[in-house]
């Protein structure tokens, strides 16, 4: 058995803005560092093994201040970055339901039907997610593990831990600097 620890970034700009971030590279502000630190300090108590990141800035940051505080060095995973959102990144929910009325309709009611312009879809999101949380769990058989990411990957990994299909992708979002803890006796599917 695993324990895997998942992680969402601190809280950014763009998260109070109501900016679609995707794979756009911004910054923790200052809340999004506080919640870091009061993750770390939580997870002191147990600790971690290893503790892995998605690459993108938000999430590298942190995953380095619970590293620090823990004396882990952080992993670089950049198959656990957020899903890629294409033309959409930077955009408020407005502008993007002006610019793409269908598109937005349909994210919102069918997601799992839809690609935003220049981005992937939620099953391309899962299959790259998914190959990196197994190589990790192999990696590190009967150990507690803090992985650090985003929205999507993070509902996907609960979604499958749990046995649900991706339409309950959306119901598994985490708020920024939450964590869940799943423990697995194997490879996710």
């Amino acid at each position: 058995m695993i324990t895997l620890v998942l992680i969402r970034h601190g809280e950014t700009d763009w998260n109070v803005e109501g900016r679609w971030q995707g794979q756009a590279d911004s910054p923790l502000n200052g809340r999004g560092r506080e919640q870091a630190m009061r993750v770390a300090e939580y997870h002191k108590q147990f600790g971690f093994r290893a503790l892995y990141s998605s690459d993108l800035r938000r999430a590298m940051e942190t995953a380095q201040i619970i590293g620090d505080e823990l004396g882990l060095p952080v992993i670089a995973e950049p198959r656990l970055r957020e899903i890629n959102l294409g033309k959409w990144q930077g955009l408020l929910s407005a502008d993007i339901q002006a610019q793409y009325q269908d598109e937005f309709r349909r994210w919102r009611e069918e997601p799992l039907s839809v690609q935003p312009p220049g981005g992937e879809t939620i099953a391309a999101v899962s299959a790259r997610v998914l190959e990196a949380v197994n190589e990790i769990i192999a990696r590190h058989p009967k150990q507690r593990i803090g992985l650090v990411s985003h929205e999507f990957p993070i509902a996907i990994v609960l979604c499958r831990s749990a046995g649900l299909s991706l339409d309950h992708v959306r119901s598994m979002m985490p708020h920024n600097g939450a964590w869940s803890e799943v423990v697995l006796g194997g490879a996710l599917k």
